[in-house]
């Protein structure tokens, strides 16, 4: 045996965590080979560095590969333990440009070391500014020629560079804090030399910074004045503090009163290293104090001049001593004042209130100012005003309370009197005043007011009308609509029919696609109809009208030319809006048509969007909204603008100041009948010459932003079920059974609701009912599809109109899990619609029996050591449901989810083995939904539950098809095999 053939100890030896990381790590998945194999070079110096207290990383080889120890773990964040046999650029990004060119340094041979080196890292998921100090060592081959690697030595000092950086700027803050204090600061040495002087000190003193540090206290002050102050700063450093007020003669024999304060600092150790020296001018403080005292004199001369009494209190409000005033007040004697006795003199009503108050000015050490009755020497009781302040020490603490009583009797009786009479007089003036006001407010405005109240009469006479107006010209709209859809089917369905006739005759075949686009033509006119009319089903979501208008800018400049230019203006926190999208993007674009063609050349078109509170005045006035918020949407030209007359007459329909063939006359009575349908509100303001502005206000909605749900566009498929055709209109009705026929289907026929039931009830199988909304006779469609449910639970409904009425839409939407297909439709319409209203019924049927189920049985499908969790992802509840108690039952874990984007919140969070999604969902295309699953859960298995029979294009690899309706060995045989295909 060799010496490689025996068994290696375990290397590297000790190391801590990252010794046991290199221990157990797969070297020959990179570039260093198995760990048997490495170099001794490197085997040393890996050794010695996990073993090393301080932090050092390892680069090695050309691809420099990563081995670091347990101190750099730190350095390396949220990268550990990844980056243990990563290479450096791949670990590193954000700093490969200087790791790059050091490496290149360190593999010529030069050792290289970087002091206070500032980096920006992620390494834990953010941008963060470090500063390290870096040395790298150039690690040579066995051989001593060539570098194989370079080992990086780090050291974090960005706390430390942090520290110093703040203390420096703590002390030059501290500096300039001391320089806008408006006393002088000075500090000496324990030698009593001047090592710092603030800009006061330099200023009073006369003196440059130059000239005062490194001086001693006589080179300033002069040797008088410094032998007085000696005496202090020795004291200081024997550790006391010295405070006295001293005059000191300035620059210029100028005396000034100053407060000088000598405070020992302290170090760390609390050593006394030298004094602090504060200079306070008292100048104008001496001057009060004698102003003072002189001001105390006069007024006791004063009191004695006037006809009070004087009387003092102690500090905590007791009168104490003889009060000589006092006593000739009140009669009291000595022993009866004494103390709080002196409260026994004030009236009894007044006793308690005037105690409580001279408490309060105790306690807050302010003037006590009050107003009560004294009960005097001679028995009377009379009003007094008090007014005491306390007079302090020179330590600020209060040394007695100084008052005066003043007798205010005759000054309050005549007080009383005036007072009475004066607001016996303001009585009568303001009564008097009161009636001149209201007759003259009657006078000036009845005539107003009649005014008024004709003119609010007038208003609402014309909101009445123009409203009847509307109502009757958008019925009469609606019915024609109703009407024309039928013969747009009619001639719709023929052609389409005719055209599988034309097969291979391409001029006959060009003729039938100029006649679908007339018939497209005419949908279109029908529908502007029916939105004027207000009987357009609509389909709102929440959307954000910023983005809309921001997602038209390229449609609208490419619809308005280049000679108009468009200002959008957008402000910030636009509210949501619950609308249905496509019709507002038309409306949007036919206001910008219009304005176009009033511009008729360059012009400039402004759109404008903003958050506005309609107030109840403004509701009143308009007669036709709502007080409560909503979204302005307004469109601004600079065109020709419009009279009065043409104004009146802007919303009707067919009515157009264009010349002949440039436009229907539709436009705006579309905007107006779709912004009502929505519960919103138009309003037009223009003059001739000076442009038109049209004003949009739509409801705010409080609901987050609905994700756009993409267009299937899969295969057109027919099938072989039954379908009954409800429809009184004998041509369509005969033109629709054409195109289901063409489509495979078993096609029963009915002429109106009554026969429908009736073919219900005979027996006959029947898998969908396709009914027109609008009916004759006494049972709606909406009636007869309930009771067509009631006998065959289960069966699809899909209904179809070319005009709503309320019996299926209901505030101009759809009431829910109601199918409708609008006239006229195109036969690839028809086809996609049927397999989804056939397979969601079929679905939801076998999910209804499966619940009627009386045991639920249980089939465990045990997989591996633990169940098998799986996300189940379907709009349809019912279907959910179902799907997931037989998923349950088999032995899996279910998480149910009812839209994409709870789906994909639950797939960031938690892990998952099998995805079973519909493709159908309402805020993302199922297959979108599986692609991004996979790509955060790569090895996920996944299944679609689909009424289609192919897979979709582009879906993941691993799927499996799972066609609707399944029932439980369906499923249970679709789950095995997605989990056996990623297993």
């Amino acid at each position: 045996m060799t010496t490689t053939d025996l068994p290696l100890p375990s290397w590297p030896v000790g190391g801590g965590l990252c010794g046991e990381l290199v221990r157990r790590f797969d070297w020959s998945r990179t570039s260093l080979g198995p760990i048997q194999d490495w170099p001794a070079n490197l085997r040393i110096k890996v050794n010695s560095l996990v073993n090393s207290p301080i932090p050092q990383v390892l680069m090695w080889g050309p691809d420099h590969v990563m081995i670091y120890n347990d101190s750099y773990i730190e350095i390396a964040g949220n990268y550990h333990p990844r980056a243990l046999g990563g290479t450096v650029p791949d670990i590193w990004p954000e700093i490969w440009d200087f790791n790059r060119a050091v490496l290149e340094r360190g593999m010529r041979g030069e050792v290289q070391a970087f002091r206070e080196q500032p980096m920006v890292l992620n390494r834990n998921g953010q941008p963060e500014d470090v500063i390290f100090d870096l040395f790298y060592t150039p690690i040579y081959g066995e051989s001593g020629v060539g570098v194989d690697g370079v080992l990086c030595t780090v050291l974090d000092i960005t706390g430390t560079v942090r520290a110093r950086d703040a203390l420096a700027e703590s002390r030059a803050e501290l500096y300039h804090l001391s320089d806008a204090l408006p006393i002088l600061v000075a500090f000496l040495d324990k030698s009593l030399v001047f090592r710092f002087a603030n800009q006061c000190y330099l200023e009073v003193f006369g003196v440059t910074h130059e000239q005062v540090i490194g001086k001693r206290i006589e080179d300033i002050l002069g040797a008088g004045q410094a032998a007085q102050t000696q005496d202090m700063l020795d004291r200081a450093l024997l550790g006391e503090t010295v405070n006295v007020d001293a005059v000191v003669h300035l620059p210029g024999d100028r005396p000034r009163h100053l407060e000088m304060r000598c405070l020992p600092r302290r170090s760390r150790d609390d050593r006394i290293d030298g004094v602090y020296m504060i200079l306070i001018d008292i100048e104008d403080r001496k001057l009060t104090e004698n102003r003072l005292r002189d001001s105390n004199n006069r007024f006791h001369a004063a009191v004695e001049a006037i006809h009070s009494v004087l009387w003092t209190n102690s500090p905590d409000g007791r009168m104490e001593g003889e009060q000589r005033g006092w006593a000739a007040l009140t009669g009291q004697d000595f022993d009866a004042y004494q103390g709080y006795g002196w409260a026994d003199a004030v009236h009894p009503d007044d006793r308690a209130p005037t105690i409580q108050e001279w408490r309060q000015a105790l306690a807050a050490q302010s003037t006590f100012e009050w107003e009560h009755r004294l009960r005097c020497a001679d028995g009377e009781y009379r009003i007094f005003r008090i007014r005491a302040v306390p007079t302090r020490d020179d330590a600020g603490r209060i040394s007695e309370w100084v008052g005066v009583h003043t007798d205010i009797t005759e000054q309050r009786l005549t007080e009383a009197q005036l007072q009475a009479q004066a607001e016996d007089l303001q009585r009568q003036i303001a009564h008097r005043e009161r009636a001149e006001d209201q007759l003259r407010r009657l006078n000036e405005t009845l005539e107003a007011r009649v005014a008024d109240e004709i003119e609010q009469h007038r208003k609402t006479e014309q909101a009445l009308h123009r409203s009847q107006k509307m109502e009757s010209m958008g019925q009469l709209t609606g019915g024609v609509a109703h009407d024309f859809n039928n013969l747009l089917q009619v001639i719709a369905g023929s052609l389409q029919m005719l055209a599988k006739d034309c097969d291979g005759n391409a001029r006959a075949s060009q003729r039938v696609e100029n006649a679908l686009s007339a018939v497209a033509r005419g949908a279109k006119l029908a529908s502007q109809l029916l939105a004027f009319g207000r009987r357009q089903p609509l389909e709102p979501r929440v959307i954000q009208p910023a983005r809309l208008v921001t997602e038209m800018d390229d449609l609208l400049r490419r619809s308005l030319g280049e000679a108009v230019e468009v200002q959008v203006i957008v402000p910030q926190g636009l509210w949501n809006i619950c609308v249905d999208r496509a019709q507002l993007e038309s409306a949007l674009l036919n206001l910008a048509i219009n304005a176009r063609d009033a511009m008729d050349g360059p012009g400039q078109l402004t759109i404008e969007m903003a958050n506005k509170r309609l107030d109840e005045i403004y509701a009143l006035a308009a007669g036709d909204v709502s007080a409560g918020d909503y979204v302005m949407l307004a469109v601004t030209d600079t065109g020709c603008g419009m009279t009065p007359e043409v104004l009146e007459r802007i919303f009707d329909p067919f009515y157009s100041t264009k010349p002949e063939g440039r436009g229907t006359g539709l436009g705006m009575s579309m905007v107006y009948g779709f912004v009502k349908q929505s519960g919103g509100h138009v309003s037009v303001y223009s003059e001739p010459n000076e442009g038109t502005t049209v004003r949009i206000y739509l409801p705010r909605s409080d609901s987050d932003e609905d994700t756009d749900a993409p267009l299937f566009d899969g295969p057109i498929v027919g099938g072989t079920e039954t379908i009954l055709v409800v429809e009184d209109d004998e041509a369509v009705r005969a033109t629709v059974v054409d195109l289901l026929e063409s489509l495979g289907y078993e096609v029963l026929t009915a002429r109106d609701a009554q026969a429908g039931l009736a073919v219900v009830e005979s027996g006959l199988h029947i898998d969908v009912l396709f009914t027109d909304v609008v009916m004759p006779g006494g049972l709606s469609s909406r009636d007869m599809a309930r009771r067509a449910q009631q006998i065959l639970p289960g069966l699809g409904v899909l209904f179809t109109s070319g005009y709503t009425e309320n019996s299926i839409v209901h505030g101009g939407r759809l009431d829910p899990g109601v199918e409708l297909l609008s006239k006229p439709y195109p036969r690839e319409t028809l086809a996609r619609r049927l397999r989804h209203v056939i397979a969601n019924a079929r679905q939801a049927r076998q999910a209804a029996d499966a619940e009627r189920a009386s045991e639920p049985r249980r089939d465990a499908d045990p997989a591996g050591d633990r169940p098998v969790s799986i996300l189940l992802v379907e709009d349809n509840a019912l279907i959910r449901a179902d799907t997931a108690i037989m998923l349950e039952e088999m032995g899996y874990t279910v998480t149910q989810a009812g839209k994409a984007a709870p789906a994909l919140s639950s797939l960031e969070g938690q892990a998952f083995d099998l995805l079973l999604t519909d493709l159908g969902l309402p805020d993302m295309n199922g297959n979108d939904l599986a692609q991004r699953a996979v790509d955060i859960r790569p090895g996920l298995a996944v299944v679609y539950a689909t009424g289609d029979s192919t897979l979709p294009a582009a879906c993941p690899p691993q799927t499996v098809l799972l066609c609707k309706p399944y029932g439980e060995d369906d499923l249970r045989a679709a789950v095995r095999q997605a989990l056996s295909q990623v297993g």
